[in-house]
């Protein structure tokens, strides 16, 4: 199966631009039969997760921690213990990122995907 990896702000909340434009990319990405990989957590990896899981997708979390606490809407949760360094996982494992905001963790997601040749789509980040 194919994948998406969608990257972003996890401090965004659920009423704000960036969140909704998540939960439409999210479901476009499941509408199109890829499956959604993300971080797992909150802010845009939520939101991209709803959208898909609401499209009928598949969402799998790669995790900061050991612990397997995700957001609701992550079907297959893979808990690293790995922190930040999970950044480079989340990347590696699409041939498509979608980069919705961000911050410093977005950047370094996008440094990494682009050096491993990856297409990067970013929107506001």
């Amino acid at each position: 199966m194919k994948t998406v990896s969608v990257i972003g702000d996890g401090k965004v909340l659920s009423n704000s631009e960036i969140y909704q434009v998540a939960v439409e990319v999210g479901r476009v990405i499941a509408q199109k039969g890829y499956a959604l990989i993300c971080g797992g957590l909150y802010g845009v990896m939520e939101g991209a997760a709803k959208g898909a899981k609401e499209a009928g997708g598949i969402t799998v979390g790669i995790l900061p921690e050991y612990s397997p606490v995700a957001n609701p809407y992550i079907d297959i949760k893979i808990p690293t213990g790995m922190g930040q360094a999970r950044n480079v996982l989340v990347v590696s494992s699409s041939e498509i990122i979608v980069a919705l905001g961000g911050n410093y963790g977005t950047l370094s997601e996008i440094a990494h995907a682009l050096k491993l040749g990856k297409r990067v789509l970013g929107y506001k980040t």
